[in-house]
């Protein structure tokens, strides 16, 4: 499986879109779980479709027709009310180096999920139909992330945030609990970008801890020379139910729980001193429930 996500911020007009695509590969072929969601409102659209590929040499997917997306923009049509179409400018991606967002970790192989934000910060101009109310764009923040392997973790956590004041730093974080050589463990990944400078935690390198409930998401991460503290709250809206590919069982379950409008604090240490200090609304915040404790969509096949 290979995940696709995209998450677009308008702080002036307090909108958030979210748009995601799961691309699971058979011998049979391919086929992807796709979803459309924004804030206000509660707005969500999601489809199973068929046939799906992702770009051979860059970030990007395609689906049915109906999803073109990459580094660039996207584009996405799940009825004549549900639709957006983006472009992206000005994007500041992950630096070139030899490791991605989980360091050294992503040689190792057999994990169940590999995490790797590819676009940090960019501009946005577009617009949207979400249930038929048309929105524009224009100068909106857009961050762009993949996860790939042979499925999610039963538990895991997730956030974003990028609308606090000044509007040039990001935070990302991604952990799960997972089993490794018959032991179970709970990685967390974060990463940091303060103007153009990305600082990466993961281990071995840092050191993470963390602390998710339905209420409250606390980060603690630190490396040789920094220190990040992440409190993330969520809104009082409800949290968007989002599809969650089962590539073995060929069908999706709706075990993401995803708010997206909650609360991030953010707190950047170099030794005693503090880098970076803010909140930001409009965060995204999310937990993955086990597959066994929620609803799951009906056992059909995708749909071209």
């Amino acid at each position: 499986m290979e995940g696709y996500y995209w998450r677009v911020v308008d702080v002036e007009t307090g909108s958030v879109i979210v748009l995601l695509c799961g691309i699971c590969r058979e011998a049979g072929g391919s086929w992807a779980a796709v979803a459309l969601a924004a804030h206000p409102g509660g707005f969500v659209r999601h489809a199973v479709v068929a046939p799906a590929a992702a770009e051979a040499s860059s970030f990007g997917a395609r689906a049915a027709g109906i999803l073109r997306g990459s580094a660039d923009g996207l584009s996405i049509r799940l009825g004549e009310d549900a639709w957006v179409e983006l472009r992206f400018r000005s994007a500041l991606l992950w630096p070139g180096r030899v490791f991605g967002a989980l360091g050294p970790a992503h040689l190792l192989p057999g994990l169940p999920q590999y995490w790797h934000p590819v676009v940090l910060a960019a501009r946005a101009d577009g617009e949207a139909s979400l249930g038929g109310v048309r929105l524009r764009l224009d100068g909106a923040t857009a961050y762009a992330e993949k996860n790939w392997g042979p499925g999610f973790a039963g538990h895991w956590w997730w956030g974003h945030a990028d609308a606090f004041p000044g509007g040039d730093a990001t935070v990302a974080f991604a952990g799960g609990r997972v089993g490794l050589a018959g032991r179970v463990f709970s990685p967390t990944a974060v990463v940091v970008r303060l103007g153009r400078r990305v600082l990466r935690f993961a281990p071995p390198l840092a050191s993470a801890r963390a602390a998710v409930t339905p209420g409250g998401w606390r980060i603690r991460a630190r490396s040789a020379r920094h220190a990040v503290e992440i409190e993330g709250e969520p809104s009082d809206n409800a949290p968007h139910l989002l599809p969650v590919p089962d590539v073995a069982a060929r069908r999706v379950n709706m075990r993401s729980r995803q708010y997206l409008a909650g609360i991030v604090r953010l707190r950047l240490r170099r030794g005693r001193r503090t880098l970076f200090e803010g909140d930001s609304p409009l965060a995204g915040l999310e937990i993955g429930a086990p597959a066994r404790v929620v609803s799951a969509s009906p056992r059909s096949g995708p749909r071209a």
